[in-house]
Parts: structure tokens; C-alpha cells; sequence
């Protein structure tokens, strides 16, 4: 068979992927991934996050039913995740729902180069949050007073005051929050987000509130690497996004799709589509490959490979939808 055949048939073996949810017990978590995401928590335990679309998501349906993304990434490379991408570096971005019924902690993320020569990972962690619910005054950390100096920080982390150097801001349902690499920030109570990223999870802890982990012993801070990479320049600006288009950042693109008894007919171009069900109900389908249409609910993802050219959404519901950049 001529190589460009072999390639196209090969090609031809991808379909809209409905992902499984991965939970992740935390400290600091709580139940609405059970009460507003329809998420059936398998423990009385705190659940803070839910991992949407990462390499070891498996494939929910069609012949690649039980396989990762990064077992598929490794198959069929820049057809799933388009090119320019390396599949030895698995999926570049992660999707995920957090539930956060109590502070996370204080953190920052170091950029490409800082990750590469920090931790030798490809890769660094610039983020967002979209804001799903959050009760009457509830925060977030979004950085650090405007002049503070890295001795002031790093003395204030080692004397456990980093709270009297934060900037704290209140956050409702439809805010969004685009956190670039190197950023002071953190979650607060009463908060549920959908967040976008690079996929890494190289997170520098610089304060955790005083508390104990889930194993009743202090969780592991990062102070020098922390106070090496955090921002001590800019602030992030809050904002309540009224379009389609959420997010257009260096590294990813957010769409927020509404539809009422409608259909909906997108393109691809060469990048794959994170499609993330928020409210009521919507069917996925792309005609042009061997699959049948896929339904998704609240709470539930689907990737389309960048291979798809075009692809439709139909029905009654509201999807987040998170491409490269």
C-alpha cells in the first residue's frame, strides 16, 4: 500500500473520543463534582479535582475504547494532536474541573525555560480559570502587593507571613482568571472552576495555610524554586468574558458554545478540540469518519483529532471548547 494511502486509512481510525474522568482526592476538596457536575464520587472523601482531557485519560467509546491519549498520541501523533507537537511529550494540554471547599495552597508555575532547567520537563504551566460557581464572597489569590522585593518574599515565606503579602480579589459565576507561568495565585473556598492548561503538573507550594495533608503530616513546600520563579511585577485582571471566545492566550484558545435546540458546524484546522459539557445536554458528530455521533452531559469531555476537519454540535446546552493556540 502507497504510504500516503497506509497514512490516510490509518487516519481514518480516528473519531470523536469520549474521554473518562479521572477523580483526585485532595486535602482541600469537597462534593460539588458529585452535586453540579453529576460526577459519582466513589468515597466519603474530599475530591477536589477532576481531570478531564491528560494522557492517561482512556477512550470511552469506538474501537480505541480502554486506550490513554498518550498510548493514542503515540500511535497516531500529529493526526491526533496536529502538528508541531512532539507525541514523546504526550497531550500539551490538560483540561480539568477543581472544587475547591477550602483554600488551596499558595503556588506559582515556572514558565518553558525555567521548567526545562528547574525540572528538565518540555514544558511549563500557564493556566485559566473559568469561573462555574462560587458562593457570596468568595476569593481568590491573583499575586503579590505591587513592590514587594524577592528578600521580602522569600523572608516572609520562611516566617510563615506570605498572607500579609497577597493580593486577594472576589470572583462570581462567569468570571474568568487567565494566570500566566510565574504567577502568585490560589483557589479559595466556595469556588468551582473549569481550568485550561499547559500540561504540566510542576507546582511550586510557597504557603498552605498552616494545615496538614490528608496523611495528617505538613505537605511539602517549595520555597527556593517557588521564590525563584514567582511574578513580583503584574497582577492578572479578572474579567467576565460576554462572547464565544473565552480565552486567546500564547498557548491555548477558549470557547464558551450556547445552544438552544440549535447545531452548531465548527472546523478544526489542524488542531485538536477539547469539547466539555457544562450544562444540559449536546451531541457530537463528524461525518466524514467511520463513528457514530457521541452525547455528552454535564460534566462529561470529548476530544476531537486534529485530523477531523469539520465537525458539528447540536442540541440543548452549553460547551467549553479548548483548542492550541
Amino acid at each position: 500500500m502507497p504510504p500516503g494511502l497506509r497514512e490516510r486509512n490509518e487516519a481514518r481510525m480516528l473519531y470523536p473520543l469520549k474521554l473518562e474522568s479521572a477523580l483526585h482526592v485532595k486535602v482541600w476538596g469537597g462534593r460539588r463534582l458529585a452535586t453540579q457536575l453529576r460526577k459519582r464520587l466513589p468515597t466519603a472523601q474530599p475530591y477536589g479535582e477532576s481531570w478531564e482531557l491528560h494522557d492517561s485519560a482512556l477512550a470511552a467509546n469506538g474501537r480505541h475504547r480502554g486506550k490513554s491519549l498518550l498510548e493514542l498520541t503515540r500511535q497516531f501523533g500529529a493526526d491526533l494532536i496536529g502538528a508541531g507537537n512532539d507525541p514523546a511529550n504526550g497531550m500539551p494540554l490538560l483540561a480539568k474541573f477543581i472544587d475547591a471547599a477550602d483554600w488551596l495552597s499558595v503556588q506559582a508555575h515556572p514558565n518553558d525555560a525555567q521548567a526545562k532547567a528547574l525540572e528538565g520537563e518540555p514544558r511549563g504551566k500557564t493556566e485559566a480559570w473559568l469561573v462555574l460557581h462560587a458562593e457570596p464572597g468568595a476569593r481568590l489569590v491573583i499575586g503579590l502587593q505591587p513592590g514587594t522585593t524577592r528578600q521580602e518574599l522569600t523572608a516572609a515565606i520562611q516566617s510563615g507571613r506570605l498572607e500579609e503579602l497577597l493580593v486577594f480579589a472576589e470572583v462570581s459565576r462567569g468570571d474568568l482568571l487567565y494566570i500566566p507561568a510565574n504567577t502568585v495565585h490560589a483557589l479559595g473556598p466556595g469556588i468551582l472552576v473549569y481550568e485550561i492548561q499547559q500540561s504540566s503538573d510542576t507546582t511550586y507550594r510557597l504557603y498552605d495555610w498552616g494545615r496538614l495533608g490528608l496523611d495528617g503530616q505538613p505537605r511539602e513546600l517549595h520555597l527556593d524554586k517557588g521564590a525563584q520563579v514567582a511574578n513580583l511585577d503584574a497582577l492578572p485582571a479578572i474579567s467576565r468574558p460576554s462572547g464565544d471566545l473565552l480565552v486567546d492566550g500564547d498557548y491555548f484558545r477558549t470557547w464558551r458554545h450556547r445552544l438552544e435546540n440549535g447545531a452548531l458546524t465548527l472546523t478544526t484546522e489542524g488542531r485538536f478540540q477539547a469539547l466539555t459539557c457544562i450544562e444540559g445536554a449536546l451531541r457530537v458528530n463528524a461525518e466524514s469518519h467511520d463513528s457514530e455521533s457521541i452525547t455528552l452531559g454535564v460534566g462529561e469531555t470529548a476530544l476531537i483529532p486534529a485530523c477531523i476537519a469539520q465537525f458539528s454540535i447540536s442540541g440543548s446546552g452549553v460547551i467549553l471548547r479548548s483548542a492550541q493556540a
